[in-house]
């Protein structure tokens, strides 16, 4: 194992033992957002503080050059703002007011790049008891950010994406632990690394997430690009609901040291906030998306006439949001290079009326691309069956691929994973685009129309018990046509030999 490894268990390991301090007293889904903001505030005061210590070596008696060095920091960090001022004073009452303070002061000085992130997040809260519990409950935090195994100095810990994985891990572990709630802000690592390989990302590209949650699904997307490429000429995208997931993201974002990122609060759906300057959507090389399964209260009503006009192939049903949020991903594509992945309920291939034909123009406008069915329990806080959905403008060609993986995953105890062969495994038939029995099936126009666009993935893919039933099927059909052909020849040939003055009994008799 090498150093890093090492550094990034011990430091995975240490923030969440820091959770414990809340433990049994609040909710995870609640001191999630306190100890994720802890980890953000003790580390940029740790790089500050590197930083400072580092120019102070060089430079002591120059005070002046020294402050002129820290302007050019990548955030500004005030005195009062720092982890360590609020450590040196966890012992005084007014913990919970003294970091709001400072969260609210980064927010303001860094408002480019953090404004308003801190809004929703009150470490003041009676939320977390009265005021001396809720003190005692702060300076414990305070303490166990302040451990040595917590020091986040470049100096020590080196790269960037050490302190970007122990967010990750947190938000990951917090995930597991939500329940239904953890869709609203987390996609499992392997669903995201599957679909950023999906709409292959390329350098100098718009990648879009309309329901981004923590980021981490944009994050894959850029991550390949840096991987592949070596390059960090990409803009990332996306927009986010919920306010408190939302700071989660920009968090996130600043932690990976993504830069060129623009993230926005607000109802995609009845408020869409990327926009050119004419109103009108923005447009995306590549679009990705991991929305709420079936939202019942979509914005059905208020979108009955939508300025965006995304609906003109029909609007979604009043109780399911499914294709409301896979038509403003359509429409948010470039209309060249455009491209995208989308989960989905399975419902989305087969249920009817306004859906039905929904998908029946999709198809028909030579947008759909691949179907490819997931195994169940892949995503925190649901078991429904999804699926991941393919879609690309300017395709050449018009058939469509669909690939059964619901059989190739780890299996899990409250939750199912997908293994990096099973990752491969999906990625080369999509680049292959070649039907495989038991598992791919590439279907023309014809039998898409043939069976009215319904899109379930069994009427493609037979599985290996299908399939074994079907050729013993075929095998009886068989039998019973020879059967039938054999009858009918001994028929012609009793009246051959009726005709010759030969009975059928005197031959059996002479045949012995």
């Amino acid at each position: 194992m090498n150093q890093q490894a090492i550094e990034q268990d011990v430091i995975n390991r240490a923030v969440w033992e820091a959770c414990d301090t809340f433990r049994g007293v609040v909710d995870s889904n609640v001191y999630k957002d306190y100890v994720l903001s802890m980890l953000f505030l003790k580390y940029i005061s740790d790089v500050w503080q590197d930083h400072y210590e580092g120019h102070q070596k060089m430079f002591g008696e120059h005070p002046e050059l020294i402050e002129e060095l820290m302007q050019a920091e990548n955030f500004v960090l005030a005195p009062e703002a720092n982890f360590h001022s609020l450590h040196a004073k966890r012992h005084q009452p007014g913990n919970g007011e003294r970091i709001d303070r400072a969260l609210h002061l980064i927010a303001e000085q860094n408002a480019g790049k953090l404004r308003e992130v801190f809004r929703d997040i009150s470490f003041n809260s009676t939320r977390l008891g009265e005021e001396a519990v809720k003190n005692d409950i702060l300076r414990h935090l305070l303490e166990d950010f302040a451990k040595p195994v917590l020091n986040l100095r470049p100096s020590r810990v080196g790269a960037l994406d050490v302190i970007g994985n122990a967010y990750e891990f947190l938000v990951k572990h917090f995930a597991a632990s939500s329940g239904k709630k953890a869709g609203e802000f987390y996609t499992p690592p392997e669903i995201s690394q599957l679909m950023a390989l999906l709409v292959d990302p390329k350098r100098g590209e718009k990648i879009y997430d309309p329901t981004c949650g923590s980021g981490s699904l944009l994050m894959k997307c850029g991550q390949l690009i840096r991987q592949r490429e070596q390059s960090r000429e990409y803009e990332l995208y996306g927009q986010e609901a919920i306010n408190s997931t939302w700071a989660l993201a920009k968090m996130n974002m600043f932690l990976h040291g993504e830069n060129n990122h623009r993230i926005e609060w607000g109802d995609t759906l009845r408020t869409p906030k990327l926009l050119e300057r004419d109103g009108q959507l923005m447009r995306f090389d590549v679009v990705v998306a991991n929305p709420p399964f079936s939202l019942e209260k979509w914005g059905h009503e208020s979108l009955l006439e939508d300025p965006w006009n995304r609906f003109g192939r029909g609007l979604p049903p009043r109780t399911k949001g499914d294709y409301a949020f896979i038509l403003h991903m359509i429409e948010s594509m470039r209309q060249d290079t455009g491209r995208m992945a989308v989960v989905a309920p399975n419902g989305v291939l087969f249920r009817g009326a306004a859906e039905g034909l929904i998908r029946r123009q999709l198809v028909q406008e030579n947008l759909l691309d691949a179907v490819i069915g997931l195994p169940e329990k892949l995503f925190y806080g649901t078991g429904i069956p999804a699926a991941i959905l393919l879609f690309k403008r300017q395709r050449q060609r018009r058939d469509v691929l669909f690939i059964d993986a619901s059989n190739a995953y780890q299996d899990g105890k409250n939750q199912n994973q997908l293994r990096p062969c099973d990752i491969e495994k999906i990625l080369h038939t999509v680049q292959a685009r070649q039907s495989v029995p038991g598992y791919a099936w590439l279907a023309d126009e014809e039998e898409l129309a043939r069976n009215e666009y319904n899109l379930n993935i069994s009427r493609y893919v037979l599985s290996q018990k299908d399939q074994t039933e079907t050729d013993f099927l075929s095998l009886r059909a068989e039998r019973a046509l020879l059967q039938r052909q054999l009858h009918t020849l001994e028929e012609e040939m009793d009246q051959h030999l009726r005709a010759l003055g030969i009975l059928p009994q005197e031959l059996k008799v002479v045949g012995g």
